[in-house]
C-alpha cells in the first residue's frame, strides 16, 4: 500500500471496513457532526441513524451477532450514557461492538471548560470510567500529543474486540478526529485477530482427551453461545458429522449447530424441559461441553447436573479434561483436535436415532382462543432455511427456543443480560447485516413499548421483516414470577395496528389474530407479502405462558424472595 495522509476519522473508518463492518449505528450530536461528514463520504461505510442511542446500541449488537463485529457512534456524555445499557449487554454476552464517542474539542478538555454535556466540574473522564466497566479495552484521543499514536491505539482496540469478542471504547476530541496521520500500510492479519495457540498444550490435550474417550461407553455434546461468538460453528459441525454424537444446546446457544440432524436432542434446561434430553446429557460417560456458560436463565436456575470437574470442557482460550486445564487452545482448534481423536470410536451407538422434540398438543377447535401452546409450534413451522429469528426475553424466547429450527437458521436472544426491548432494535441490526434473508421478530407488548420507535428506522431503510407481537396485556413474564394481578405489571393499551403508520411505515401490512385459524391465515399472508413490513398482533391470555417458562419462573419467584 502507498503511504499518504488521511484524517484519524478516515483511518478509523477504513479499519472498520477492513474487518467487515459496513455501517455505523448511532445518533447525531454537535460533537460528532464533523465526524459524521466523514462517515457519509466513506465509500464502504453507511450511516444508520436511530431514534435514540439505546436503540443504536441494541442494533449494533444485533448486527454484530450476524456480521461478526458492530460499530456504534454517540456523542459525549448524554449520548454515551444513553447507550451504555446496550453496550453492557454486549459485554455480558460476548458481542464485539466498537463504541466511538466524540467529545468537546481538545482545548475545552485541557482547560476544564464548563461546556454542555459535562457534569460542570471539569472532569472529562467521568463517563469514560463508566464505559471502561463494560469494555474489554478502551483508549482516548483527546490531546494533540495523542495524535502520533492514534493509529496504534485504534488498531489495538479493534484487535482486542476481535480476539476477546467484547465491546471496546474509544473517545476522541472532535477536532483531534480531523487531524491527519499516515494511512494504514497493511491490513490487520488473521494471526493478529485470533487467540494464540500453544502447541505443547494442544498435544497434551489431544492425548488426554483421546484416552478419556477411549475409556468411555457413551458420550454426548452440549453446546452454547460461545461457539458462535468465537467462530467455531464449522468445527462443531465437523465433530458432530464425524462422530454422530447426540447433541443438545443451552437456550442461549440455540442454532449453533444444525437442528435438522436426527441427533439433535433439543434444548437442555437442567431439571426442566424434555426428560430424554436431560438423561442423555447427564448420564453420558463423557459430556463434551463446547463453549458452555450456564446462567440461571439457561440452566434451569442452576439445576444442571454436570460440574466443572468432569468430562471434556472447551472454552474460548483453554480446554479441560476432568478439570485439568490446557491453556492456549482456542475453541475451534480444540474442536478440530477432538474430532480427530474421536473419529471411528463407537460412542453414539446407544443414542442413534434420537429425535428432537416434536410439536405435540392437540388440534384446536374452530373459534377457540389462541394459546401459547398453539402459537409457538406454529411459528416454528413457519421459519425458513437461512432465516434469522430474534426473540424477546420472556414468553417469546422460551416459547420458541424448545422447537426445532430448519438448517441455516439463526436464533438471537438476550437471556443473560435480559434487557427488555432489546430485540426490536436488534432486529434492525440483524436485518441490515443480512439483507438477503427476511428476518422474523417475536416480541411481547410490554417489551415493544420500550423501543417501538425503531419501527420507524426499519421503515425508513425499506426493510421488510415479519414482526409477531404478542399482546397479552402487560408484563406476563413478571406476572409469572411475582404479582400476577399487581398493577405494576400492567401497561398502557396501544393501538398496535395503527402504530407502523404513525412511525412512518406507510405500507406495512398489519394483521391481528386471536384464534388459531386467524394466526394461520396471518402467517400465510406474511409469506406472500415479501415486499412489505408485516406486523401480526396475536392475542393470548394474560397469564398464559409456555411450559418451560412456567417452570423457570416458579423457581425465580422463590429465589427472589417472592414465594
Amino acid at each position: 500500500m502507498t503511504s499518504y495522509d488521511i484524517t484519524i476519522a478516515e483511518y478509523f473508518l477504513d479499519r472498520l471496513a477492513s474487518v467487515g463492518v459496513d455501517r455505523v449505528f448511532g445518533v447525531p450530536g454537535d460533537y460528532n457532526l464533523a465526524f459524521l461528514d466523514k462517515v457519509m463520504e466513506h465509500p464502504r461505510i453507511e450511516w444508520t441513524g436511530n431514534a435514540n442511542e439505546l436503540g443504536a446500541a441494541y442494533a449494533a449488537d444485533g448486527y454484530a451477532r450476524v456480521r461478526g463485529t458492530g460499530a456504534l457512534l454517540t456523542t459525549f456524555g448524554v449520548g454515551e450514557l444513553s447507550a451504555i445499557n446496550g453496550v453492557a449487554g454486549s459485554y455480558a454476552e460476548y458481542v464485539p461492538v466498537v463504541h466511538l464517542v466524540l467529545g468537546p474539542p481538545a482545548e475545552a478538555e485541557r482547560t476544564g471548560a464548563l461546556v454542555h454535556h459535562t457534569a460542570g466540574d471539569g472532569d472529562y473522564e467521568r463517563f469514560a470510567r463508566a464505559q471502561r466497566s463494560v469494555s474489554v479495552a478502551s483508549a482516548s484521543l483527546t490531546r494533540p500529543e495523542d495524535i502520533p499514536d492514534a493509529a496504534g491505539r485504534i488498531d489495538r482496540l479493534l484487535l482486542a474486540a476481535l480476539r476477546e469478542k467484547r465491546p471496546v471504547y474509544l473517545r476522541m476530541a472532535s477536532d483531534i478526529a480531523l487531524s491527519t496521520i499516515p494511512a494504514p500500510t497493511r491490513p490487520l492479519s488473521e494471526e493478529e485477530r485470533s487467540l494464540p495457540v500453544d502447541p505443547g498444550s494442544l498435544e497434551r490435550f489431544t492425548d488426554d482427551a483421546g484416552r478419556k474417550l477411549a475409556e468411555a461407553r457413551s458420550a454426548a455434546v452440549l453446546a452454547d453461545f460461545l461457539v458462535d461468538r468465537f467462530g467455531a460453528r464449522e468445527e462443531l459441525a465437523g465433530l458432530l458429522d464425524t462422530t454422530g454424537l447426540p447433541f443438545a444446546t443451552l437456550s442461549m446457544g440455540k442454532t449453533v449447530a444444525d437442528e435438522s440432524r436426527s441427533t439433535w436432542l433439543g434444548v437442555y434446561s437442567g431439571a426442566y424441559g424434555d426428560a430424554r434430553t436431560r438423561r442423555t446429557v447427564e448420564d453420558a460417560d463423557v459430556l463434551i461441553r463446547v463453549g458452555v456458560r450456564p446462567a440461571d436463565t439457561t440452566s434451569g436456575g442452576f439445576t444442571h447436573r454436570f460440574g466443572p470437574g468432569r468430562g471434556i470442557d472447551l472454552q474460548p482460550g483453554s480446554a479441560f479434561v476432568d478439570g485439568t486445564e490446557y491453556p492456549g487452545i482456542p475453541l475451534a482448534v480444540a474442536l478440530a483436535a477432538l474430532t480427530g481423536v474421536a473419529a471411528g470410536k463407537p460412542l453414539a451407538d446407544a443414542f442413534t436415532g434420537v429425535a428432537g422434540p416434536g410439536d405435540g398438543g392437540r388440534d384446536p377447535r374452530p373459534g377457540e382462543p389462541l394459546t401459547q401452546a398453539y402459537l409457538w409450534p406454529r411459528i416454528a413451522r413457519s421459519i425458513r432455511e437461512g432465516q434469522t429469528v430474534v426473540a424477546e426475553q420472556g414468553t417469546s424466547f422460551y416459547g420458541l427456543c424448545t422447537h426445532r429450527f430448519p438448517a441455516g437458521s439463526r436464533f438471537i436472544g438476550q437471556p443473560l443480560w435480559g434487557s427488555i426491548g432489546y430485540s426490536l432494535p436488534a432486529l434492525l441490526g440483524a436485518q441490515l447485516a443480512d439483507p438477503g434473508h427476511r428476518c422474523l421478530l417475536v416480541i411481547g407488548d410490554g417489551s415493544a413499548q420500550m423501543t417501538a420507535q425503531e419501527l420507524g428506522t426499519i421503515g425508513r431503510h425499506g426493510l421488510t421483516p415479519v414482526v409477531v407481537l404478542v399482546n397479552n396485556g402487560g408484563y406476563t413474564v413478571e406476572r409469572a414470577i411475582h404479582g400476577p394481578e399487581a398493577a405494576y405489571n400492567d401497561i398502557a393499551r396501544w393501538d398496535w395496528q395503527r402504530l407502523p403508520a404513525v412511525l412512518g411505515v406507510d405500507d406495512a401490512l398489519c394483521l391481528s389474530a386471536a384464534t388459531p385459524d386467524e394466526l394461520d391465515r396471518a402467517l400465510a399472508a406474511a409469506d406472500e407479502a415479501t415486499d412489505r413490513l408485516v406486523l401480526i398482533e396475536v392475542h393470548t391470555g394474560t397469564h398464559d405462558v409456555p411450559e418451560l417458562l412456567g417452570e423457570l419462573t416458579a423457581g425465580m419467584g422463590s429465589r427472589n424472595g417472592g414465594g
